[in-house]
């Protein structure tokens, strides 16, 4: 499974330092390794790392390929994640695992799915939904794409951000399915700055 340095795409504009090159670098040859490059394309990177400038050049090169954060231990990717609860609300936040499905099943509360900071192994995550009066959040980041045109909604409200093309390849695809009534669904860009993200 690859790797991929934290500090990479947290301030595009600061400078690399060597480890930042040389975890760059042993992300692409990981990536390599499981054949998600090829020959040419890998020495093609490794040499674009090796003279990258900023930590925004560095992210470019890795942008296409699974999350996994340097120096945590070995993570689990589970198949499928079930969310069941009433009057409750739940958060996936920083560092969570995204599985390849999600069943969630949800009456008078909210979820909150944080994909922006999220380890992302797959480039697909399937979400069933039944939810009732509540709201379903998702907070991306460039490289995803939410689809949520097989989804039913009675009484409820769909409510997209506006597709901005960043150039960034895309990294992961969420689709949702099933049904929402007498609620929401909200996909957003995570907030930067200089505060915390809600």
């Amino acid at each position: 499974m690859t790797v991929q340095p934290s500090r990479v795409g947290e301030s595009p504009g600061l400078r690399a330092s060597h480890a930042d090159r040389d975890q760059v670098v042993e992300v692409l040859s990981g990536a390599a390794g499981d054949g998600r490059l090829t020959a040419e394309e890998l020495d093609e990177r490794v040499e674009a790392a090796l003279t990258a400038r900023t930590l925004g050049e560095l992210a470019v090169l890795t942008a296409d390929l699974p999350v996994v954060p340097v120096g945590g231990p070995a993570v689990e990717v589970k198949d499928v994640v079930r969310i069941e609860q009433e009057g409750a609300s739940t958060r996936r936040g920083d560092g969570w695992v995204v599985p390849r499905r999600m069943e969630i099943r949800s009456s008078w509360g909210e979820v909150t799915l944080d994909l922006d900071r999220a380890v992302i192994t797959h480039d697909t995550l399937h979400v069933d939904l039944d939810m009732r009066a509540g709201a379903l959040k998702l907070v991306t980041r460039p490289g995803i794409v939410v689809d949520t045109d097989a989804l039913v909604a009675s009484y409820a409200e769909v409510k997209t951000a506006r597709a901005v093309d960043t150039g960034a390849p895309e990294v992961l695809r969420v689709r949702v399915t099933g049904e929402i009534s007498w609620g929401k669904v909200v996909v957003r860009s995570a907030r930067r700055g200089f505060g915390r993200r809600a």
